[in-house]
């Protein structure tokens, strides 16, 4: 920026314009995609911690799922409202897509909203997350793109299945990680519920490796279901013909989540509009 010295022939209004601007430069976002967040990080992990805490021991657990929250803020804004009203929910899992561009101020918006909400959230990383430098955003915000956690009884599998993003260069769905997870079960869980962005049979997925990917979460104890997001839609499908259904969740700009109560006796499910 080439800024000439008060004392020089610029009008009056050209020299106060230039002074605001040197005075305000503290309030410019210079680059879009710099990795200096401002607030909060680390959510996932604080967040797992309260989840593990508060819920250690219970035989039922209720949690609501939301997804795609992207670049509707006042509808995720109406959808934290929404949760807040029911006063029977545990925690929320976000199955991606916070950001449109990976943007880190988008990151930043989307996690002050859910912030708002009076239960722990988890987020997982979404195909826009993977933008630009939306994944390294994305990890300190929010914590690793696969990760697993146990409230009550039940373990949450959370896994990042948005292959195209990385050209199948990298391996997505991460089977280390499943067999990991697998192995080190944790003794108290006695259920288990997988979570992904994108879901098998779409374009993000690497369906290569599906019916492995199938066989592998079939493995854990006593799978009840699978959630996902990316779709945009409410759908409900049994991908495999083999009874593990496959919850997908809608947008928020279609103003509906998902909730689900899992107890001694199975599980219920309802779409919610807000």
């Amino acid at each position: 920026m080439n800024i000439r010295h008060p004392s020089s022939s610029l009008p009056p209004l050209c020299c106060c314009l230039a002074a605001f601007l040197l005075a305000g430069c503290d309030m410019i976002e210079y680059h879009p995609y710099d990795l200096n967040i401002d607030g909060e990080t680390g959510i996932n992990a604080k967040n797992i911690r309260l989840i593990e805490s508060a819920l250690a021991g219970r035989k039922e657990i209720s949690f609501a799922v939301i997804s795609d929250t992207q670049r509707w803020y006042d509808e995720t804004e109406d959808e934290v409202e929404a949760v807040n009203a029911r006063h029977d929910i545990d925690f929320v899992i976000h199955t991606g897509d916070l950001s449109d561009f990976g943007l880190k101020l988008e990151f930043e918006k989307q996690r002050d909203i859910l912030n708002r909400l009076d239960v722990p959230y988890v987020c997982l990383l979404g195909n826009h997350d993977c933008l630009a430098t939306g994944e390294d955003v994305f990890r300190r915000v929010f914590g690793e793109s696969n990760f697993s956690f146990t409230a009550g009884n039940v373990h949450f599998v959370c896994l990042n299945t948005n292959a195209l993003e990385y050209n199948y260069t990298t391996a997505v769905p991460d089977f280390n990680f499943l067999n990991s997870t697998l192995d080190n079960f944790p003794p108290q869980a006695e259920k288990t519920v997988v979570a992904m962005h994108a879901g098998p049979f779409s374009e993000q997925f690497n369906n290569n490796v599906a019916d492995f990917f199938q066989e592998s979460i079939t493995r854990f104890p006593a799978l009840q279901f699978c959630v996902y997001g990316h779709g945009h839609n409410v759908a409900v499908d049994d991908f495999f013909d083999d009874g593990t259904i496959y919850y997908e969740c809608a947008s928020a700009k279609k103003r509906t989540f998902l909730h689900f109560t899992i107890n001694d006796n199975g599980y219920a499910y309802e779409v919610v509009s807000f």
